[in-house]
């Protein structure tokens, strides 16, 4: 008995506490609800949470809890939005990351919470100074990084002679502590170098310009002088391959157009595409590698893409006012045979039949009882009738008073996330089928005739019918494309033998630029339609009162409204930096090359000033530590040796 009770008392339990759950999550459901009307989502987003939390498998609340999760999280993104273009960046921090932990899935919080953090460092790192760049990344151990010219000196440096360009690139590098070698089929010109404290790669620059040649390092401490020609560069320049895998590629179009970009902006031949990887490989010079990273990291960036809220509300209206009498306007009158009409017809009958021969009067008696069994009239029986044989049919008269009023309201919200310049579509309906083609009659097995032997039938989509293309610009303004529909089948038509159905449709074409989270009416298609009608009897239905007792007076009044309500919201945005404008140097129109930053003087090899002489020509321009060459224009003679 015992052991009966144990589980009596476990579902028991269950059943207690059971609805104990269910009545919490509904609890916080009608409080989320109550929050989501005054507009504080961030309340709203916490009872749905723990409705969600405490009842699971409910689609309601999980509906509710994502939705609010969604506007809790735009909130907190348009206020940060707002205190960035204050200034406030510590506060727009907060609320992009408060925006960030309510809704993990939000790019734009995620966008603007790293924008704003990278604006905050780049300000501490302004009022602390420059710092040393770090370290670039190791590649590997087997293969050497792209070599880098590595003076022992990096001491600005003053030049003043007039010599061959070997003798000026050979004297710059004993200044700065490297060396020079020359190509054996150059043959140097004879330039004018004056120089004043400028540094080394700016030296190698004026030196390689004046004298038409080019340098590459072969060595860490060495370079190699040529001619400036096509041939040389590309026997001579340094080339480096790299792979670029590129992460928000689409369609094959895509990558074939980064492609494009890298060959048309940087003059790049050596492209090869791997669209199973969505990677591009990519042989050039050094300098074309870093431009070619930095154009690819501008263009493989994700679209943005924006969450179109769609409201479509129609009210329906229909007043039927029925009042008056309702007359009859004929009447019917139908002959109909007496007994004695129908007796003296078979008396008639009978004499006509005895005088005859006795062998008919059995078809006479029948035909006299069939005559008056059918009581049907003859000519004899015409001069019988009376006014008892007609019968009037007057119809009965109706009095009617009679007010309907119906009120029809259907609200539809749709939410349509969409990439920018791409199509959504949205279709919420039934799918008719319209004939086309020609109707022409055939004849089927049975010997019928049939229209269809050279129809087709199409489907067309009948109810709500949305199609939207967004563009989203970086000013955080959405211009969207729009058509908006809705039909329904008002009634058939038979052409051709063929029933087709009649539709009406309400539609709206139209573009408009709205911001982030602005409602826009799209203006109401508003159809009044009002009907009035009088039935009875001719003069009398035009008294005031008396009409009412003698017609019927009918009135009907349908008013119909569609307003659609359209409400962008951008929930990624264009990924653009401060990086991503800055204006870079690329060389010539025919040399792509870079104009990079020289290093800074390291403190722990210090350029040794110059020995005082006993009577110095000039005295240096500058305390800071240089080094300087100061050589007399050679003669003739000096320049042949």
């Amino acid at each position: 008995m015992r052991h009966c009770r144990l589980p009596a008392i476990v579902i028991l339990i269950g059943l207690l506490t059971t609805p104990v759950y269910a009545d919490a999550g509904s609890k916080a459901y009608k409080q989320g609800v109550r929050a989501e009307e005054k507009g504080n989502y961030d309340a709203a987003y916490n009872y749905f949470k723990q409705a969600h939390t405490l009842v699971p498998n409910n689609s309601k609340y999980f509906q509710a809890y994502t939705k609010a999760r969604f506007a809790a999280s735009a909130q907190h993104v348009h206020t940060g939005q707002l205190l960035l273009n204050t200034g406030a960046l510590k506060d727009a921090l907060v609320e992009f990351q408060r925006a960030a932990d309510i809704d993990t899935s939000s790019f734009i919080a995620q966008q603007e919470l790293r924008r704003t953090a990278d604006m905050i460092s780049r300000q501490e790192r302004q009022r602390q100074g420059p710092k040393d760049d770090p370290p670039a990344s190791k590649i590997t151990d087997e293969i050497e990084p792209p070599l880098q010219l590595k003076p022992l000196s990096n001491a600005p440096i003053s030049v003043y002679m007039t010599a061959n360009a070997d003798i000026v690139y050979k004297t710059i590098g004993k200044l700065a502590g490297f060396n020079v070698l020359v190509d054996p089929d150059y043959k140097p010109q004879k330039i004018t170098i004056d120089l004043n404290n400028v540094t080394l790669r700016d030296a190698l620059d004026m030196v390689r310009l004046e004298s038409k040649t080019f340098w590459r390092p072969v060595l860490t401490n060495t370079i190699f002088v040529s001619a400036d020609s096509a041939a040389k560069r590309k026997d001579l320049e340094q080339n480096v391959i790299k792979t670029f895998y590129l992460r928000n590629i689409e369609n094959p179009t895509e990558l074939q157009e980064a492609a494009n970009v890298v060959r048309q902006m940087l003059d790049l031949t050596r492209v090869q595409l791997v669209q199973a990887q969505d990677a591009l490989i990519l042989r050039g010079t050094p300098d074309q590698m870093v431009l070619a990273e930095r154009l690819l990291a501008n263009f493989d960036k994700p679209k943005s893409e924006v969450v179109v809220d769609v409201t479509v509300m129609e009210v329906s209206k229909d007043k039927i006012r029925n009042l008056g009498t309702t007359l009859p306007t004929s009447f019917t009158v139908a002959a109909v045979p007496s007994n004695s009409v129908i007796s003296s017809t078979t008396a008639t009958a009978s004499n006509s039949g005895n005088s005859g021969s006795s062998g008919n009067s059995g078809s006479s008696g029948s035909s006299s009882n069939s005559s008056g069994s059918n009581g049907s009239f003859t000519l004899n029986s015409i001069k019988h009738l009376n006014t008892g044989n007609f019968v009037f049919s007057v119809p009965s008269a109706t009095f009617t008073f009679l007010a309907s009023d119906s009120n029809t309201k259907i609200l539809q919200n749709p939410e349509l996330r969409v990439l920018n310049n791409e199509k959504a579509t949205l279709r919420i309906g039934d799918r008719v089928p319209i004939a086309t083609g020609s109707f022409q009659p055939g004849i089927v097995g049975g010997g019928a005739v049939s229209p269809l032997v050279s129809t087709q039938f199409q489907y067309l989509d009948v109810g709500v019918n949305i199609d939207i293309t967004p563009h989203i610009h970086g000013n955080g303004e959405v211009t969207l494309k729009l058509a908006l529909e809705i039909s329904s089948v008002t009634g058939q038509s038979n052409i051709g033998g063929i029933t087709q159905p009649i539709i009406g449709q309400r539609r709206i074409e139209h573009e408009t630029r709205l911001t982030d989270g602005e409602v826009n009416l799209l203006g109401g298609i508003l159809e009044d339609t009002e009907t009035q009608s009088m039935s009875g009897y001719p003069w009398i239905s035009k008294l005031p009162i008396l009409k009412y007792l003698f017609a019927q007076d009918n009135k009907e009044r349908q008013n119909n409204e569609i307003v659609f309500a359209i409400t962008p919201h951008i929930v990624r945005s264009q990924d653009v930096t401060d990086d991503d404008t800055v204006t870079i140097e690329v060389g010539t129109g025919n040399l792509i090359e870079l104009r990079r930053k020289s290093p800074a003087p390291k403190a722990d090899h210090p350029a040794e000033p110059a020995k005082p002489q006993p009577a110095p020509a000039q005295p240096p321009a500058s305390s800071a530590p240089a080094a300087t060459l100061t050589v007399p224009p050679a003669s003739p003679g000096e320049a042949k040796q």
